[in-house]
């Protein structure tokens, strides 16, 4: 007696990029993949990969580093995977597709995950050679050899991945032009206060950006790009062009076997993710929804791939959960630029209120769009995106601080930091993949979330507020980059003589972030570490050089604080507070000459504020020609060494104060450490210098010198402990030296002296056996790291001054070096200037007619 062969029901996958795979692993998730055959056709030359992190590729990540596909996932699940092989044509009749290789795959449900194509603007000399789309690994590829022998690029689209492709021709050394057409940048994402924001910062970068104007043709010569003509009938001198103007749903397939289409482009499909004909699937870009969108971030595409599987997996009914719609909310880093939009980002609803903080100057934009009730709507955050973690999921509820609160800085009103405490178990924390709070709090570390949930495994943007909402984790590593601590870091840096972060981070960072670009946390800290180290291991000691430069905080990209209005403060060093005549005289000059306020300061020195960027290089000739050096007021170094007046002048005074501050200043100048250092030398025990609030202060005694560490003023005041007493000038100098080395050497990040003394072990005593009694043997080699660290100062304003390259990052706009800002306004007060700065506009929005 014969039985019928079971019939083993056949899944076919047309396309393979993030959505696809995302569907793979729901299959398999659902044991699809136990009781099916699943067939994969894909038109690339590798396996899914991450194109959200497409741009990383120019910062050292390989093709196999951007993979989604877990070593042997599809050998695992008996996956058949075709590479290189897309489908050609689907027979509906027959149930078939056919590939371009002519093999034949039978199907019982087809998948349709083609995702979308770069539309290019129909342009004379658009197919000329020279010309890209920014799509693929294979356009990277294609777009790194040309550059080879090009020095300027133009990509047409100012959207998201026209800033990407913007920032990967600037990281390949080209000049790069971007042209949108709309009046601002990310239109789609920021309105307009925010696209003038993310301009300024872009163009401060050295990027040039045209807004409001099209690419009219493509001039070529001999076949190759040599320049553009726009719209408004300027040209543009460019090698190479890269298109990146949006993108169109793939359904071409979907057309050629009469499946139905939007009027516009996009596969129709219902909330199930089914097309016209039931046995045929749309999910990802491919896909038109039935709310009429086509959805382009790969939030919405995991939604629908999820969708597709359950239904696959399990059927569906009236109360199925589908695929209606999805939060358009994303977060980015775009050229470095943090820029985030969630809700009614545009503020559409009727009767809506913005509030808004804007300083531009800066680059910093935040907007909150709330109903007449408190309610918040959504939101635009440009340069300063920290807050989207927490305020995303509270889109819909009354915030439990005003919305005032949540978009002021410190310094500016009453900033709320609002923890997590403050959102509910059910709040969405990873849009990406949907996953709440409660999920997140379930697990105790973020590789278990990332395994159990998902969640920071799509555009990463969630992954900060993971961290908080997870219990203190026992990796006591510097970051998400690094498991090691700074101090660690610091040793093995010097050690093995690395000289460069990528260096660094290569051979000893986790390994998930090998061929990264690094952190926010992990770049400016191996910066200070490689800038203190850079006389012993041979490393370039100017902080602006090379790759130096992306490491750098904000100040110490241009020598100078930025302060609340976008002006910068100028800050020349004062050693000991003592000044001539002429100097003083130079000063004053200075400060008339370009209209700069000045304020004599705590630490003894002249701070000159208001200076626009462009103006710091004319300034500082003036200052460098009179023997001024920087002050450093910018980096995380020695401020100053304050002093009294001392035995010269004072009837109190025990010992030359003045000497001895002006030597320690000159001698620690420069120097940088794991923050900033504060001094001072007071001529007697009566204290006038106040050195017992210090970092390191110095007392006269009628024998010499004492010595007291770990002092702290500021919102956290310590009182100096007395690290050794009756010092000669000799003893005193090598002692600092090594007090100081030793605490480069084994800080944290951003750890005060005072902070570091209360958690090291063993606390000062262990300190005094260090340095003062050489328990550890290592008093040499600090000795030799300071020797080697005063031997090689420069001074940083000088060696630019110096250099015209180094002096071209000066400029408020790239495309009008010598255009003064127009956003750096002042008003007169007490015979000077002050920043002239709205901080907060509140109102209703107006419809424009």
């Amino acid at each position: 007696m014969s039985t019928m062969p079971v019939h083993t029901p056949t899944v076919v996958l047309v396309g393979h990029g993030m959505v696809g795979q995302r569907f793979l692993e729901a299959l398999a998730d659902r044991g699809v993949t136990e009781r099916a055959r699943v067939v994969v056709l894909c038109e690339e030359p590798r396996p899914a990969y991450d194109r959200v992190q497409l741009t990383s590729y120019f910062s050292g990540r390989t093709p196999d580093d951007l993979s989604m596909v877990e070593d042997g996932f599809m050998e695992k699940h008996g996956i058949e995977l075709y590479v290189g092989d897309p489908a050609e044509t689907i027979d509906r009749d027959a149930r078939t597709v056919t590939a371009r290789s002519g093999q034949v795959f039978a199907y019982d449900t087809l998948v349709l995950a083609t995702g979308s194509y770069p539309f290019v603007p129909p342009v004379p000399g658009k197919e000329a050679r020279g010309c890209f789309v920014y799509r693929t690994i294979e356009d990277l590829l294609a777009i790194e050899e040309y550059a080879k022998t090009a020095t300027t690029g133009a990509v047409v689209g100012g959207g998201l991945l026209g800033l990407e492709a913007a920032g990967a021709l600037k990281g390949l050394g080209l000049d790069t032009h971007i042209v949108e057409f709309a009046p601002r940048l990310m239109p789609v994402q920021v309105d307009e206060g925010g696209g003038a924001a993310l301009l300024r910062t872009i163009e401060q970068m050295g990027l040039s950006v045209h807004t409001g104007t099209g690419t009219q043709e493509v001039v070529t010569e001999n076949g190759a790009v040599t320049g553009m003509r726009l719209s408004d009938g300027s040209e543009v001198a460019t090698d190479m062009v890269v298109f990146s103007a949006g993108v169109r749903p793939r359904d071409q397939l979907a057309r050629d076997c009469g499946l139905t289409v939007g009027e516009r482009g996009g596969i129709a499909v219902d909330a199930h993710c089914r097309t016209s004909d039931p046995d045929v699937y749309a999910i990802g870009e491919c896909a038109l929804a039935t709310d009429g969108r086509v959805y382009g971030l790969v939030a919405p595409g995991y939604e629908m791939a999820l969708t597709a599987a359950a239904v696959i997996a399990e059927g569906a009914d009236e109360n199925t959960a589908g695929f209606t719609g999805a939060d358009m909310s994303t977060k980015l880093k775009l050229l470095g630029v943090d820029v985030a939009s969630f809700g009614d980002a545009h503020g559409t609803a009727e009767g809506c209120l913005d509030v808004v903080y804007s300083d531009s100057r800066s680059g910093v934009y935040k907007k909150l769009v709330v109903d007449g009730e408190g309610v918040l709507l959504g939101g635009v955050l440009v340069g300063d995106a920290d807050s989207y973690g927490m305020l995303r999921p509270l889109t819909g509820t009354v915030p439990p601080v005003s919305p005032e609160q949540l978009v002021l800085p410190a310094g500016a009103g009453a900033p709320v930091a609002l923890g997590p405490s403050a959102l509910p178990d059910d709040a969405v924390i990873c849009s990406c993949h949907n996953v709440t709070k409660h999920a997140i709090t379930q697990c105790s570390t973020l590789p278990e979330v990332k395994k159990c949930t998902k969640a920071g495994t799509g555009c990463g943007s969630c992954v900060k507020l993971i961290g908080q909402l997870l219990p203190e984790p026992k990796d006591k590593g510097l970051c998400a980059c690094f498991s090691y601590t700074r101090s660690e870091l610091y040793e093995i840096t010097r050690t093995l003589r690395l000289t460069s972060f990528a260096e660094l981070l290569d051979s000893h960072g986790r390994e998930a972030a090998r061929g990264g670009e690094g952190c926010e946390i992990c770049k400016p800290t191996v910066a200070s570490i490689l800038a203190s180290l850079a006389p012993t291991i041979g490393a370039g000691g100017y902080i602006l050089d090379g790759e130096q430069a992306s490491l750098q905080d904000t100040n110490d990209h241009f020598l100078a604080n930025m302060q609340r209005n976008g002006s910068y403060s100028v800050v020349p060093r004062i050693p000991g507070g003592e000044i001539t005549p002429d100097k003083l005289i130079v000063i004053g000059e200075v400060a008339r000459d370009f209209g700069l306020y000045t304020k004599i300061t705590g630490g003894q020195r002249i701070d000159m504020f208001g200076a626009r960027v462009e103006q710091l290089p004319a300034i500082w000739t003036r200052l460098v020609d009179a023997g001024f050096e920087s002050g450093h007021a910018y980096g995380k170094s020695l401020r100053t060494v304050k002093s009294c007046v001392g035995q010269t002048w004072c009837r109190y005074g025990v010992q030359d104060s003045v000497k001895m501050a002006i030597q320690l200043e000159l001698r620690y100048r420069g120097l940088r450490s794991p923050h900033k250092l504060k001094s001072a030398v007071s001529g007697c025990a009566r204290e006038c210098a106040e050195a017992q609030s210090k970092d390191f202060g110095v007392i006269a005694t009628a024998s010499g010198w004492n010595l007291y560490v770990g002092g702290n003023g500021g919102a956290t005041p310590r009182h100096a402990d007395l690290l050794a007493q009756d010092l000669s000038d000799a003893e005193l100098v090598r002692l600092i030296d090594r007090f100081l080395m030793f605490y480069i050497r084994t800080a944290d990040r951003l750890e005060r002296t005072s902070t570091w003394l209360e958690r090291l072990e063993g606390g000062l005593e262990h300190l005094k056996d260090v340095v003062v009694h050489d328990s550890l043997g290592l008093c040499d080699e600090l000795e030799a790291l300071m020797a080697a660290h005063v031997e090689d100062y420069q001074d940083e304003w000088a060696q630019t001054l110096d250099d015209p390259d180094r002096l071209r990052r000066f400029v408020s706009f790239v495309n009008a070096p010598e255009a003064p800002d127009p956003s750096v306004k002042f008003v007169p007060e007490r015979d000077q200037i002050k920043p002239d700065l709205t901080v907060l506009t509140i109102g209703t929005r107006l419809e424009r007619v």
